[in-house]
């Protein structure tokens, strides 16, 4: 059951409640780079990206804001660090929220005129607490990093936002230790009810991130925790985007794009069944709708164990059969195996 926060907005995008599960990413352009990062922003709205968030390293970073926006249709986050007058822009160039730690962008007073801009223009602020930045007199507190930390520096945070009159909070806690992050995020959400923005930060390159966020994630989703996500990847932000939604279907929280299925190879497989199922899966990554693809490598047993999918192929020595629902529809040469199920998805659609 999906634990009840407080309902923000963000831009367009409702977060929290019992909003369905947002999904986010980060741009790795250089914001400065307004054509740039617009390109990006497009292509991972295109990947199905509902939040994205823009590092502002300068002054002309958050002036860049108000002429991204104008070529954007999704709402775009700040990310804020040290210099609370970079916040300040950011608002006033038109950001839908900011990303900040509190605790880096000076003293109360700094922090105070924050908030103030954030109330005028009605926006929210996210919390970020990451535990590679934790403050120092919570580390000697306790002596080492732990979730417990972690959690009194959130505290510490809502708190001064509170104490101001501001209550349009998200929060995330993050470490590169899935078990680190889960047990945090756990216990901030006995505490609060503010939206959480879940992920397992700096989890590495694609292969060992993949794994490192679905483990993390699909814990934490699983016990009903999380309101947006990002999947954090070495890699093209496209591909976080696309891990996010497989996470999200795989649980039975969203349904987007294609799903496929394949069989590991066995000694009964008499076609290349792995470059058959990369190319099928590179084909359909593209894919917005839901659709169950299976990719089988044998004829004998492959459509009665994909009896679930929507379309499939099953190899054989120089053919394969092409099925529908688990049932046979007609034989096809291998060669022509991925071109005739590329068909019958478009019909399918």
């Amino acid at each position: 059951m999906k634990r009840i926060s407080q309902e923000i907005k963000i831009g367009s995008q409702l977060v929290g409640g019992d909003n369905p599960i947002v999904v986010q990413s980060m741009t790795a352009t250089d914001t400065r780079d307004i054509a740039a990062t617009i390109a990006q922003i497009s292509e991972l709205e295109a990947a199905g990206c509902e939040i994205i968030r823009v590092a502002v390293v300068d002054m002309e970073a958050a002036q860049a804001i108000a002429r991204i926006k104008t070529g954007i249709h999704i709402p775009l986050v700040a990310d804020i660090h040290f210099d609370h007058k970079l916040a300040l822009k950011s608002v006033d160039a038109g950001a839908d929220a900011l990303r900040i730690n509190p605790g880096n962008i000076g003293d109360k007073a700094k922090v105070k005129q924050v908030v103030k801009a954030c109330m005028e223009r009605d926006i929210p602020i996210r919390i970020g607490v990451n535990s590679g930045s934790l403050e120092k007199k919570l580390l000697d507190k306790y002596g080492h990093l732990c979730a417990e930390a972690m959690v009194e520096s959130a505290l510490g945070h809502v708190k001064l936002l509170e104490d101001l009159g501001f209550s349009k909070i998200k929060l995330s806690l993050k470490s590169s230790s899935v078990m680190l992050s889960v047990e945090a995020y756990r216990l901030i959400a006995q505490q609060v009810d503010y939206p959480l923005h879940i992920g397992i930060t700096e989890a590495g390159t694609k292969d060992r991130a993949l794994i490192k966020s679905a483990l993390g994630m699909g814990i934490l989703l699983f016990d009903g925790i999380g309101d947006t996500i990002r999947v954090s990847l070495t890699a093209d932000p496209r591909e976080e985007v696309w891990a996010a939604y497989e996470i999200l279907r795989n649980l039975g929280l969203r349904n987007r794009g294609a799903e496929l299925i394949s069989c590991p190879t066995c000694g009964r497989c008499e076609i290349n069944l792995i470059d058959l199922a990369e190319e099928v899966d590179r084909r359909v990554r593209k894919l917005d709708k839901p659709i169950k693809v299976a990719v089988m490598g044998c004829v004998v047993n492959g459509p009665g164990e994909a009896r679930e999918a929507d379309l499939g192929i099953a190899g054989g020595a120089g053919n394969g059969l092409l099925f529908k629902n688990g049932k046979i529809i007609k034989k096809v040469p291998e060669k022509d195996l991925v071109k005739v199920l590329l068909q019958e998805i478009d019909n399918y659609y």
